[in-house]
Parts: structure tokens; sequence; C-alpha cells
């Protein structure tokens, strides 16, 4: 049974290769060459690069707060007159001084964190960007396949009404059939001839959206080297505590809920003690200037800096800071929620779509059989065109149904793929 299909379709294939192959200048694309395009143009995969460099940059902002700090300060100044006691026009000061942060509250190492937890977010969502943009290349690929073999069934079936059109207009020359007959093959070579003009604006379309996805010029037309006839391989089934450690959206989730504990963290520590240290310098000439002689001076200091009523403002911005940390938690139990409704989701669509297209096997071949058979009985003259007809039609509807059976069966792999984070 599946070999008939698989011969069947494989007609399909070499008729597309044959269609393609005629065109040298046509290039070739796999599908893991069609992603690698795919993520080498794509916009959304370059923004969430240059978002993980701005975190990591943020980060290693955040890590100079651990480091003393070097500053300058000048000034020069000049009188608009000169006084009576003969000072000078001018005088200069310049005040070099070095900070260091002993205790602050907490709230440097805690900004620190924050900005690691959002550096390490920042990775998960590149790889969810990936992983989107990795199913829509796959779709767009397996798009394309499918309309190439819609199109090129259509023209097989076309060649098959225009073949009984042959032998009832010869058997009506011969007086064997009525013009009847000959109108309502007629009729339907129309009609198949329209379904094929249909079709070849449906692979167009694809075609477009296939270049478009990659940045190529809209027509650019190509052969693929993969279908969706091959064999797909079928995705095992992930339990929810590996599907929990893989998808990164729930890695951002649990990482936005620590981003929101060293938040608050950062807000308490704006209450708490917090000590400075630094030596400080100075050079500048005297006041007045009498006699542009200069001196030197330096000093070490050391401040405490301690709140102790503020009218209940450190309760509140805490309270508040907390409230972020129960809607990130929240949002992570959504966000579990969401997930196991997916990956159950995406699991059935992948069953169903494999019994459809296992079904649409032993389909396919009755639908074969069955059109073997009525045009052979009605060149023997023992069915009437009604019969071929029919035969016909519930042929190149179940040919469809096994190719679009098919391409469900591509998407939902490559969906569940997604869902789960699989390489």
């Amino acid at each position: 049974m599946k070999c008939s299909l698989h011969i069947t379709l494989l007609r399909v294939a070499l008729l597309i290769s044959a269609v393609f192959g005629t065109h040298s200048a046509r290039s070739q694309i796999t599908l893991s060459e069609y992603r690698q395009s795919v993520y080498d143009t794509s916009p959304e995969l370059a923004n969430a690069v240059a978002l993980k460099e701005q975190s990591y940059s943020a980060m290693r902002q955040e890590r100079t707060s651990f480091l003393p700090k070097l500053s300058a300060s000048g000034t020069v100044k000049t009188a608009l007159r000169r006084s009576a006691a003969g000072d000078k026009f001018w005088g200069f000061a310049m005040q070099p001084s070095i900070n260091q942060t002993i205790y602050g509250g907490g709230a440097v190492r805690a900004a620190f964190n924050q900005a690691m937890t959002g550096y390490e977010s920042s990775q998960y969502n590149e790889q969810a960007v990936m992983l989107y943009m990795r199913y829509a290349a796959d779709y767009a690929y397996w798009n394309l396949s499918a309309q190439q073999l819609y199109k090129a069934a259509t023209d097989e079936y076309v060649a098959i009404i225009k073949s009984l059109y042959r032998v009832v207009q010869e058997r009506f020359s011969e007086g064997y059939v009525a013009k009847s007959d000959m109108l309502q093959v007629e009729a339907r070579l129309s009609d198949a001839e329209y379904s094929q003009i249909a079709l070849q604006n449906n692979y167009d379309v694809a075609l477009h959206s296939f270049n478009n996805l990659r940045s190529a010029a809209q027509t650019s037309d190509v052969i693929l080297l993969e279908s969706i006839i091959d064999s797909i391989h079928m995705p095992r089934r992930i339990s929810a505590e590996e599907l929990a450690a893989r998808r990164p959206d729930i890695q951002m989730a649990e990482l936005a809920i620590r981003s929101a504990q060293w938040g608050t963290k950062i807000t308490r520590s704006a209450y708490n003690p917090q000590i400075n240290a630094g030596i400080s310098g100075s050079w500048h000439t005297f006041t007045p200037n009498v006699s542009n002689k200069t001196y030197v001076d330096g000093a070490a200091t050391i401040s405490l800096s301690v709140p102790i009523f503020h009218w209940g403002e450190r309760r509140y911005a805490v309270a508040r800071a907390r409230a972020d940390e129960r809607i990130a938690e929240n949002n992570l139990e959504n966000a579990l929620d969401d997930m196991l409704q997916e990956e159950a989701d995406g699991w059935s669509a992948l069953q169903n779509s494999y019994s459809q297209m296992q079904s649409s096997l032993k389909n396919l071949q009755i639908a074969g059989e069955n059109l073997s058979i009525s045009t052979y009985s009605y060149q023997e003259g023992q069915a009437t065109v009604l019969d071929v007809l029919q035969a016909q039609i519930s042929w190149i509807q179940i040919y469809t149904n096994a190719i679009t059976a098919r391409f469900n069966y591509a998407v939902a792999v490559s969906a569940y793929m997604r869902l789960t984070a699989e390489d």
C-alpha cells in the first residue's frame, strides 16, 4: 500500500524534476541551507543579537561599580578689573579625586546581578527568535514543495482528461457515443485547465513568500532538493519537566522572577546605610592671587549616610517592588500552562496528521485502481463516460488529499520541534 503511494507520488516528483531540470540556472537548495539563508538575512534575528550585545554591555557597565573611580575637575578665573590691593587678574584650581563605594546598601551587587540576569534572558530570547525563524523557514519550504506537487498533479490530471477526450472524440466521429458525452468531457477539461491556472498562481505566491523570507528576488526560482514526499522523522514526545527545561520562554519567565527579586533588593538598598571613601587633592593659586604662587593640598574622606525617617517611603517602595515579583511569578505560571497546552495540541496535530497521511495511502491506491478500471471499461464499451469522469474527479481529489496530508505532517513535525525547542 505504501509502495503504491510512493510510486504514484514519485511520478509527480519525477515530473517536477523534469520540469526544473531543464533550467540549469535555477539554484538548488536543501532545507538546512534555506534555514541558514533565512537566519543570515532575518531582521528579527539581527535585532535579537543586538539586544544580547546591548545586555552584555549593560552587565559590564554595572560591573564597573565595584571598582574605584578617578575624577578630576578644574577651574580658571580672571578678574574683570584690577583691585586696589594689586591682586592678579587670574587664578586656577585643579582637584583630582578617587572615590570608592565601600557599602552601598547592597545596591551595587544587586544591580550587577540584575544586569547579568538580563543578559541571560537576552540569550534565551535569541534562541526563541531562532526557533520561530526556523519554523517559518520550514513552513515556507514545505509549502513551496506542496505547491509544486499540486501543480504537477493538476498537469497530470489535465493530461489524463485530454487523453480521454481524444478517445471520446474518436468514438464520436465513428458514431459510437453521443455528442453530450463529448461535451461533458470538454467541460471537465475546461474546468481542469481553469484549476491549472489557479494552482500556478498559488505556486507563484508560495515562491514569493519563500524568497521574501530569505531576502532574495521575488521571482528567483529554485529546485528544492527535499520534498514532503520524503521520509520525515517523527520526533519523540517530550515530558513536561524536560520541556520546561528546554523552552526559552519558560527560562525567560524564571529569569524575570529573579530580575524582579534583585529589583526589590535595589529598592531596599536605597534606605540602608551607605559608606563611601575617597582621596582628593588640589593644586591652585592663593586667594587672593598676589604673587602667582601655587600650593598643593589633599584630603582623605570617609562618609556615612544613614536614612532615619522618611514617612514610610521605604515600606511603600518595597511593597511596589514585591508586586513586580508576584506579577513575574504569575506570568511564569501562565507560561507553564500555555506550554502544556501547546505541547498537547502540537502532539495531537502530529498524531492526527500522521494518521491522515496513512489513511491517504489506502484511499489513493483504491482511487488509482478505480480510475484504471473505469477507463478500461469505457474503452471496451462496458462503462459510460460519466463513470470515467467520476473516477477522474475522485482520483484528483484523493491525490490532492494525499499531498495535503504529507504537507500537514511535515508542518506538524516542524511545529512540534519549535514548541519543544528541539535542535
